[in-house]
């Protein structure tokens, strides 16, 4: 049985990531993927939230790739991380005012007139959802709801409130998304066919669920305060039993009116689609491009090679994809060894010193009933991150033959290597420091606790005399956080960089001081860096089209992954247009 970007939101379920991910008794599923090269790579959707806004109250509301040596075609592939570069006092002098830490989603009171109060419910609710008046919309502009566009892929920022034994209510953020269709195609909520659909008038009402948890939700508008965004209030059952209610804004996603297709002289030079399901990594080398990707309906994932030596012009030379082990995030090299990291089995190794044509070696089990996330390379060592379990660590004395050295437990999503220290994105056990000095005895150093957030993936360089990583979430509101960890046990926030809060980042690459961070709907952001305190956009570019085969309303579509190898191209692994090639800054 195939899975695809609709299963990546149940992937962090199983690990009780997010509120919207939910810790129900169902069948535990495969951890995520995600991709890049800063950090080990993984495949996105990485799906918790988005997928069932009613997890626990305890859940945590948000949830990768590689890093590291992105080596061009001709180079070699092993010449260490990309790592920044001292920008030197002239830009920036070291100082800084410390930011106070809130989370990814900060909350900003309610998001439209409608009236809900979760401490007066009616008992028969869930036999309701489908009702226009569920909710009071007395104080609403409902006249204005006749102006939403009836088409497009929307994503919803959810601001849930339960009641509390005190009388109180917590709120509960979270998000989900629909897909509306004026052609005679299926309208989705979750990606599943919706329940209802009343948009005649100054009436909007949708009801959908999602059938392995049994979640049923109703979204009513109650303004539409431009033809792409729309605010209300929503509710939610899960197997007849009320769960959460509260206010809602959506937007669609494509490109924003105001903000051009492309700036900065970031340029799109190529594109090619992959054989196999989505795609959500790549690695450059030997002047071929690996791009690997995730079962999706009824295609497998696998393994699409690309010769790159001209990279206006990609020629695909192969595809792979193993019966039963397909599921596939992350992908690294070194010497004439390929690295893949398996959601089925853990590490698979490939030979590629024939690059057009890789040979399967074996693969390297990492137990328990998940595999490997991502993968990272960093000298003579392979990094793979099993969220599951932990942080495994090969010697790769022989690359083609690599050697369990030790695991670091945890529940690691990504990770990157800088002067002797492992920086692990532990999902939602915040980011955390460990010292590589003695593999017999690593010990954390120091860790980063975000609220209610997910660490994802991130990458560190030295700035104006100190050591800064640039950390990234994941899920909606998620965004870039500049740390100051030269003192790893007094870690301070130093900047940030934010896009919509309806949209979720994903993996990121440093190079000198330029962070290109592929950000799924929001397409490919390049920042300046060299001052941390003030992250800076120089150039995008979007690359979302809602035209485009295999689309859903899925959080974890667009651009994936995203590698630099210093070649003079940026090299991208997008869900549905596969690899893309930009020029480098």
């Amino acid at each position: 049985m195939t899975r695809s970007l609709r299963t990546l939101g149940l992937i962090l379920s199983t690990l009780c990531l997010s509120p919207l991910a939910g810790c129900d008794k169902d069948p535990p599923s495969p951890s995520t993927p995600d991709a890049g090269r800063d950090a080990g790579s993984d495949a996105g959707p990485d799906a918790g939230p988005h997928e069932d806004p009613d997890a626990g109250p305890d859940a945590g509301p948000n949830e990768g790739p590689d890093a590291g040596p992105d080596a061009g075609p001709n180079e070699n592939p092993d010449a260490g991380p990309d790592a920044g570069v001292d920008a030197g006092p002239y830009v920036w002098d070291g100082t800084y005012v410390p930011l106070e830490e809130h989370g990814d989603v900060e909350d900003k009171g309610i998001l439209a007139d409608c009236k809900f109060d979760p401490r007066n419910v009616s008992p028969t609710i869930c036999n309701e959802l489908d009702r226009a008046d569920l909710f009071d919309l007395s104080q609403c502009e409902t006249q204005s709801l006749g102006a939403l566009v009836q088409e497009g892929i929307y994503q919803v920022e959810l601001r849930g409130e339960r009641a509390l034994p005190d009388g109180g209510t917590r709120i509960v953020p979270s998000s989900t998304g629909f897909l509306l269709r004026d052609d005679g195609g299926t309208s989705t909520l979750y990606d599943q066919p919706i329940l209802k659909l009343d948009m005649e008038g100054d009436r909007f009402v949708l009801q959908g669920q999602l059938p392995r948890t049994g979640l049923v939700m109703n979204l009513t508008g109650c303004e539409a305060k431009a033809p792409n965004i729309l605010t209300g209030c929503f509710a939610s059952c899960r197997r007849g039993q009320f769960t959460q209610g509260g206010t809602f804004e959506a937007h669609r996603v494509v490109k924003q009116e105001a903000e051009p297709e492309s700036s900065g002289g970031l340029a799109l030079l190529s594109e090619h689609r992959v054989s196999t399901g989505l795609a959500v990594d790549i690695y450059v080398t030997k002047g071929h491009a690996y791009v690997v990707s995730m079962p999706h309906q009824d295609q497998l994932g696998g393994l699409t090679v690309f010769d790159v030596s001209n990279p206006r012009n990609p020629v695909r030379t192969a595809s792979i994809s193993l019966p039963g082990d397909n599921f596939w995030n992350g992908v690294w090299a070194k010497d004439n060894a390929l690295y893949v990291a398996s959601n089925d089995s853990g590490v698979v190794v490939y030979d590629i010193s024939q690059p057009a044509e890789p040979l399967f070696v074996r693969s390297l089990s990492t137990g328990g009933d998940g595999g490997a996330h991502t993968v990272l390379v960093d000298g003579n060592f392979l990094y793979a991150m099993v969220p599951i379990s932990g942080t495994f660590i090969y010697d790769l004395t022989h690359p083609l033959d690599p050697v369990l050295r030790t695991v670091i437990p945890g529940g690691p999503h990504d990770s990157f290597v800088y002067e002797g220290r492992l920086y692990i994105s532990d999902s939602s056990d915040g980011y955390a420091l460990f010292d590589l000095a003695n593999l017999d005895d690593i010990r954390e150093v120091g860790r980063y606790i975000i609220p209610n957030g997910f660490s994802h993936h991130n990458a560190v360089g030295t700035f104006g005399g100190k050591t800064i990583a640039f950390e990234g979430g994941e899920f909606n509101a998620s965004h870039v956080r500049a740390l100051d960890v030269t003192d790893p046990a007094n870690i301070v926030k130093i900047g940030t960089f934010k896009m919509r809060r309806v949209t979720s980042m994903h993996n990121l690459i440093l190079r000198g001081n330029l962070l290109y961070v592929a950000w799924y709907q929001e397409g490919l952001r390049v920042l300046d860096v060299s001052n941390p305190t003030q992250l800076r956009q120089v150039a995008h570019h979007h690359v979302f089209r809602e035209t485009d085969p295999l689309r859903g309303d899925s959080l974890f579509e667009g651009l994936f992954g995203v590698r630099v190898p210093g070649d003079g191209y940026v090299y991208t692994a997008e869900s549905s247009r596969g690899l893309m090639i930009f020029n480098e800054l």
